[in-house]
């Protein structure tokens, strides 16, 4: 009787069209390819939506696929949105404008390798005026400053988040220092260095405020971003008592000037005052002061050369050419720092706004917030008005 019996090998092989098989002999059945998933595309702005927030950030999450590219702009082309691809997802770096109809489009490319695009077309929460707040700044752009000019923002309409709003506000510097905010009030920012700024230094203010909530239906009106730089180290020390002013460049003394101060009745403020603005040429009247016409010391004198003012309540230093017999001798000003016009106009063109003034030896200390008066608080105290706290 035959044997009808094959080899394992010659089995295999007849049945290779139905199976596969093991060095044993024994078949394992072929598993057949999982399909691959098509992309799917999601945004956290739905079509056709009104009254979207402002503060809003759009984004966009790819599921089964990556991200191939997206554009976000309102459609009047007055706005483009930049954002970033990182894979399955794109992310705004901006917030949006007000009352403003924008159009979102992504396209993607999903595991199968077939494209998919999604659009959506939506709308903005209207806002008044009344609900922004625009942000003023000082420095201006590309202004060279003084060491001790201060990085002010003035704010239009209140802002009551000030621990968000100071998150989104950094100044950094070249060489770097240690800073910080300060709050005046609710409208008002400060920043400034523990100590003076390095001379020759390079700043930037980043201000990303743009739909920001402010608090109590506010939100931040614009962004702004400036760059300035601060000049060589001058200060100037008023010597009350002395008669006298010390001009210096990088703490070594340029020029030596008789000056008069406030007298007896107008004591002339002791502290570290900052120029605030300068003027070849301005009318000084007492009753911006506060001081009657028909007061005994009211004065109203028009044409006063070359004026530098330090403080709110008035204080200049400016030509005092009716004085020049008393400068150096005697202090015989309703506040201001008086002297001749060639020395007026000498420190006028050798200065620059944010440049210090430092007055000593007067019994009259200089109030706070009379003027960018930011030098006279100690850095722990500067801290203690940070929303943040800290540097």
């Amino acid at each position: 009787m035959r044997d009808l019996r094959l080899p394992a090998a010659l089995a295999c092989a007849a049945l290779v069209s139905l199976s596969a098989c093991t060095a044993d002999g024994v078949k394992d059945a072929v598993t057949p390819d999982k399909p691959k998933d098509p992309i799917t595309l999601s945004a956290n702005v739905a079509q056709k939506a009104t009254d979207v927030r402002v503060d809003t950030i759009v984004a966009v999450k790819a599921a089964h696929g990556s991200i191939t590219s997206a554009a976000l702009a309102s459609d009047d082309g007055k706005s483009t949105v930049k954002g970033r691809v990182a894979g399955d997802s794109w992310l705004a770096s901006e917030r949006l404008e007000p009352g403003t109809a924008y159009t979102l489009q992504v396209k993607g490319t999903g595991e199968d390798g077939k494209p998919k695009r999604i659009i959506r077309h939506f709308t903005t929460q209207p806002l008044t005026l009344a609900q922004q707040t625009y942000p003023s700044v000082a420095p201006l752009q590309g202004e060279t400053v003084g060491v001790g000019m201060p990085v002010i923002v003035t704010f239009d309409v209140p802002v009551r988040n000030r621990a968000l709003f100071e998150r989104n506000m950094s100044v950094q510097s070249t060489p770097a220092v240690d800073g910080s905010w300060t709050w005046f009030s609710d409208r008002e920012a400060h920043f400034r260095p523990r100590t003076f700024w390095p001379a020759h230094a390079k700043i930037k203010i980043n201000l990303r405020l743009n739909g920001l909530p402010a608090g109590g239906g506010i939100y931040g009106q614009q962004d702004q971003l400036i760059d300035f730089r601060t000049g060589s180290k001058r200060v100037s020390v008023v010597d009350v008592a002395k008669h006298q002013l010390k001009y210096t460049v990088d703490g070594k003394v340029e020029k030596t000037i008789p000056v008069t101060t406030g007298d007896n009745g107008h004591r002339t403020r002791e502290g570290v005052k900052v120029i605030m603005e300068k003027f070849s040429s301005i009318d000084m009247d007492a009753a911006t002061t506060g001081v009657d016409s028909e007061d005994p010391g009211y004065y109203n004198i028009s044409d006063v050369r070359w004026a530098m003012r330090l403080t709110n309540s008035g204080e200049f230093l400016h030509a005092a050419p009716w004085s020049v017999g008393s400068q150096g001798r005697a202090n015989v000003s309703h506040g201001c720092t008086g002297m001749s016009t060639a020395n007026a106009s000498w420190l006028y063109h050798h200065s620059r706004r944010g440049d210090v003034v430092r007055y000593i030896h007067s019994p009259r200390p200089l109030e706070a917030r009379n003027g960018w008066t930011d030098w006279n608080v100690s850095w722990s105290a500067w801290l203690r008005g940070s929303a943040l706290h800290k540097a």
